[in-house]
């Protein structure tokens, strides 16, 4: 049994007040974290409606892992927990915006930087970091 609605047609899903979210072929949307306090872009990861549902429950970000294939509660082994501040869709509901704001030492990237974004693409096509 599906745990969101299915919008019934474009205006609802792009106007409508219920969250209708549309899952991809693999069941998930992709979920932007951003710093709630900064605004700084902390990680992609992806959501299915099992992970969305808990963030929403629970105020702490839900994410699902498609290297392990399981659902994982952020910082549960790390420390970096990520509560949620505000959490919203995009205009046809296929991706989210979270804002958290961090716990722990205020890390997001598993290799132990504050954003997975801490590499900058250079000419010639190389990686600088940048953290």
């Amino acid at each position: 049994m599906p745990l969101f609605p299915t919008a019934p047609d474009t205006a609802a899903l792009e106007r409508g007040a219920v969250l209708a979210p549309r899952f991809d072929a693999a069941g998930l949307v992709a979920a932007v974290t951003q710093h709630a306090d900064t605004g700084e872009v902390l990680m992609l990861a992806w959501m299915n409606d099992e992970a969305l549902k808990l963030t929403l429950e629970t105020g702490l970000a839900h994410y699902f892992s498609r290297s392990r294939n399981a659902l994982w509660k952020k910082g549960e082994t790390s420390g970096q927990l990520q509560e949620v501040v505000e959490l919203r869709v995009d205009c046809d509901q296929d991706a989210v915006l979270i804002r958290v704001r961090p716990r722990g030492d205020g890390g997001a990237c598993h290799v132990g930087f504050r954003s997975c974004f801490y590499r900058l693409a250079v000419q010639g096509g190389g990686l600088e970091e940048r953290g």
